[in-house]
């Protein structure tokens, strides 16, 4: 039946006696068909030299540019492949049938074949390749358009992330730090100085002997007392204030500790070795005040010479634990003193004024140590300490800062008294060869020879003893009291003895007790802490006063660990903090006002004492029950006489002519006035007293512990 109709409609069976016109063999677009329907082998070479030449003209795209990268030429991507091929071939086959046959139907029609007919082909096929190109062009457009808008949203997210990160952190500081005061000379930038009183016990300001302390108190803010952390040592908790972690976090994990991994021992009287900076493992305040453009002049603090990455203080003083406290206050304001950034005169940049102050304090600790917190002699101390703060308040009070410059007052931890009489002997409790290290003091970590073998077992024996004695605890990393924060790092030893508070751990290499107490050699230093960083003898204290601290005077805070002083820094000062353990931030929220018999460090504190322990120079009574101080001290001190110090320049009182408005700023007048007073009745007391028994002290200069 198709031979039948080819017989029809060709062109001989249409009229016999039409010659038969040959096909143009100029045209490269007809391809004709044998009789079967097949191509013939000439038309055949032609569409393979045109599907290379569409090829040499096709532009792969990146999905087939990366196919072709990967190998992707196996499995079901040949399948593929081979069939995009052939729907291929067969729309071409297509075209060109339909145009074939078209030429049939007009030659049938017509008569005879149109000499047009080779040019309208070619117009058809140049029109077909154009239709098949045109769609490509407009898919890449599209395909630019939506990786363009791609990649605009991932940018515009992630702007947004950091934007909304940087402002849950940084808004409210970043205001406050560009905040500027005048004291009617200078303009001072967001300024804060930080005093470490190293030792100071809390409940130090309850014996009478701490007027200026006692006076900022009641023009400031401060919690009953501010928690240590563990352990309640110099090193540890000193960085801890500085950067808000924990001591498991920030590395520095005692006074003297192993690294297995540096196979190397940290003991802090060693400078060359304490103050490399590979035992530092966190930034502190300094650091964190630099990379923000605030400059930090750094007094004797613990890790200041350490070279802490990746900047240095702007000013910075070596230890010296003999210096005079006279001249810790003049080098604080000396430093006040320097030229600002918002002078106008130019400046060096070398000298300009430092805007976070951080200065340390070693003498209440040194003297505790060697003496003892209830001795006569540390009271003689914790009254020069005392007089220094007068000198410093009076500085800033001549300088009109007091308003300007905020001050914030710290100590690490307590002191509480020792005695042979309560001493353990760790060569009787264990084989001392089957240690290898041994960490910290009193509280001593333990690094075994065999630790998988031995920690079990000495964990199970230590245990026992301590039950019976009830004059130490015995600790795993795995029963570490979760309070103490101290398991997550290599640097804390596996098995530790923690001594009941007034206790100590000894070997008997250093102190043999059984020899002691037969000849009554008594056990130095008579001072020690180290303890349980929740137990009342080793609280610390925090007081603060200045603008960024717009509290009512005496008002009170809860109480908080030491860990929240990084933040409260970091936001007095206008900066960001780093990551830390602290959430208190500024404005403090206060819980009401400090009252005279539930101030800050009121609360009576026993030490353990011993019937035998009275020992000339002691003052006994002050363990047992704490002097309560006056409710006005300056009535002790004598009556200033004509060669004091003139007082600052400061508006009088007037009574009855002040209003609402001025109601705030009278009082903190009045307050600082109070002080003022104050500061100035406790200096010649406090001169004479300390006076009267320096020829008693020694052993000035000593090292921090």
């Amino acid at each position: 039946m198709a031979r039948e109709r080819d017989g029809l409609l060709s062109e001989k069976h249409y009229d016999e006696d039409a010659a038969i016109v040959p096909p143009d063999s100029g045209s490269d677009t007809e391809v004709e068909l044998d009789g079967a329907g097949h191509v013939r082998e000439g038309d055949r070479d032609i569409l393979k030299e045109t599907e290379e030449h569409e090829k040499l003209l096709h532009k792969p795209s990146r999905l087939e540019t990366a196919r072709a990268a990967f190998g992707f030429r196996e499995g079901r991507q040949d399948e593929g492949n081979n069939a995009a091929k052939a729907r291929r071939h067969r729309r071409k086959k297509s075209r060109r049938s339909g145009a074939e046959s078209a030429d049939k139907m007009f030659e049938m029609e017509s008569g005879f074949k149109d000499t047009s007919s080779q040019s309208s082909t070619d117009s058809e096929f140049e029109g077909t390749k154009w239709d098949r190109h045109a769609p490509r062009k407009s898919h890449r457009g599209r395909l630019t358009m939506i990786y363009l808008a791609i990649v605009a949203l991932f940018v515009a997210l992630l702007f947004g992330a950091y934007k909304a990160s940087t402002k849950k952190h940084s808004l409210t500081p970043t205001m406050h730090r560009l905040t500027r005061y005048n004291n009617g000379t200078h303009v001072f930038r967001p300024t804060t100085i930080l005093v470490s009183l190293d030792g100071f016990r809390a409940d130090f300001l309850n014996r009478g002997i701490t007027p200026a302390l006692n006076a900022f108190i009641a023009s400031g803010v401060s919690p009953k007392y501010m928690l240590p952390s563990f352990p309640s040592v110099t090193f540890p908790n000193h960085f801890t204030l500085v950067t808000g972690l924990y001591p498991e976090s920030h590395g520095v994990v005692s006074n003297q500790f192993w690294d297995p991994s540096l196979q190397e021992e940290f003991w802090y009287t060693n400078i060359k070795v304490s103050m490399q900076p590979k035992w530092w493992n966190a930034e502190p305040l300094w650091v964190t005040a630099e990379h923000q453009g605030v400059r930090s002049a750094i007094h004797m603090w613990p890790g200041s010479e350490a070279h802490i990455p990746d900047v240095e203080p702007t000013y910075v003083d070596k230890y010296n634990g003999s210096e005079a406290l006279s001249h810790k206050v003049d080098k604080v304001l000396q430093w006040l003193d320097l030229p600002g950034d918002d002078d106008e005169a130019p400046t060096q940049q070398e000298n300009l004024r430092p805007q976070l102050i951080a200065a340390y304090v070693p003498n209440v600790d040194a003297d505790g140590h060697l003496y003892g917190p209830n001795s006569t002699e540390i009271r003689a101390t914790i009254a020069d300490v005392d007089s220094m703060l007068t000198l410093l308040v009076e500085g800033l009070l001549a300088r009109n800062l007091t308003e300007i410059v905020n001050l914030v007052i710290v100590s690490d931890h307590g002191m509480a008294t020792t005695s042979t009489n309560r001493l353990i002997q760790l060569d009787d409790l264990m084989d001392m060869s089957l240690i290898d290290h041994i960490d910290g003091w009193p509280l001593r970590g333990l690094r075994l020879k065999n630790p998988a073998r031995d920690v079990p077992i000495l964990y199970e024996q230590l245990s026992q003893e301590a039950a019976k004695s009830g004059n130490f605890d015995v600790y795993t990393l795995e029963t570490m009291p979760e309070r103490y924060h101290f398991t997550q790092n290599d640097r804390i030893a596996p098995l530790w003895i923690v001594p009941k508070t007034g206790w100590a751990v000894v070997e008997k290499s250093d102190f043999d007790v059984a020899e002691a107490l037969s000849t009554g050699k008594e056990y130095a230093p008579k001072g020690l802490h180290g303890y349980d960083h929740e137990h009342p003898l080793m609280r610390a204290i925090f007081v603060a006063r200045g603008p960024s601290f717009p509290h009512a005077p005496n008002s009170r805070v809860p109480v908080f660990q030491n860990i929240e002083v990084y933040n409260i820094m970091c936001d007095s000062l206008g900066i960001v903090p780093q990551p830390n353990n602290g959430t208190l931030r500024l404005p403090l929220k206060t819980e009401g006002l400090n009252s005279e018999n539930d101030r800050p460090g009121s609360e009576p504190i026993a030490d353990p004492i011993d019937e035998d322990e009275h020992h000339e120079g002691e003052t006994s009574d002050a363990t047992a029950d704490p002097v309560e101080e006056e409710k006005h001290p300056q009535e002790e001190a004598p009556d200033v006489d004509s060669n004091s110090p003139v007082e600052a320049p400061t508006e009088p009182e007037k009574e009855n002519e002040t209003t609402p408005n001025d109601e705030q700023g009278s009082k903190k007048g009045s307050w600082w006035n109070f002080l003022h007073e104050e500061l100035e009745k406790a200096k010649q007391w406090a001169k004479e007293f300390v006076e009267s028994i320096k020829g008693n002290k020694k052993g000035e200069g000593d090292p921090p512990v």
